[in-house]
């Protein structure tokens, strides 16, 4: 992890405990390594820091993850930025009206990702709870439950995402 250990290392004392924290999250427990890394490419790209995903990247080819992992990153983080706003406008305005009418969104690749539909949907989960959309964290939660994925994993997977945006504020906060 030597590109992550330098961006860890551009944190201030302030931000001592992100430090720890991503060290500590990306270090799979209940998550096979290529979610680990996949989930936490996927929050970097999510956010749209360059410095974070840059590193995550790096290191994430360097432990030996695929193509697929990758490109399932950048889809997963790219319909979620989508969906996200959508549905949490959905959620939020609580109109029957918005709640019958039709997306009309395409987000096929969800249902048909380079990896499995386990790992994109901890991929997903981690978007959801990045961007706050309480419709779309139960959605999420319930594929992974339907699809036999443990509450700790998908506990481990909004971890990661929220280590990452700590790290990325620490990073925004300076010296």
């Amino acid at each position: 992890m030597s590109q992550i250990d330098a961006l860890r290392d551009l944190l201030p004392e302030a931000a001592k405990d992100l430090r720890l924290n991503l060290q500590a999250v990306l270090r799979p427990e209940n998550l096979t390594s290529d979610q680990v890394w996949g989930i936490a490419l996927t929050s970097a790209y999510f956010m749209n820091h360059v410095a974070l995903r840059d590193a995550v990247l790096a290191d994430a080819q360097a432990a030996g993850v695929g193509e697929a992992v990758i490109d399932d990153a950048k889809a997963a983080a790219s319909i979620m930025g989508m969906n996200t706003v959508y549905y949490r406008f959905r959620h939020l305005v609580e109109k029957e009206s918005y709640a019958t009418m039709p997306a009309r969104l395409r987000m096929l690749r969800m249902g048909q990702p380079k990896t499995d539909k386990a790992t994109f949907e901890l991929m997903s989960m981690a978007c959801a709870a990045l961007a706050g959309c309480g419709m779309c964290i139960q959605a999420h939660e319930a594929t992974l439950v339907q699809h036999g994925v443990s509450e700790a994993a998908i506990h481990d997977s909004v971890r990661i995402a929220a280590v990452m945006q700590g790290t990325a504020v620490g990073l925004g906060i300076g010296v």
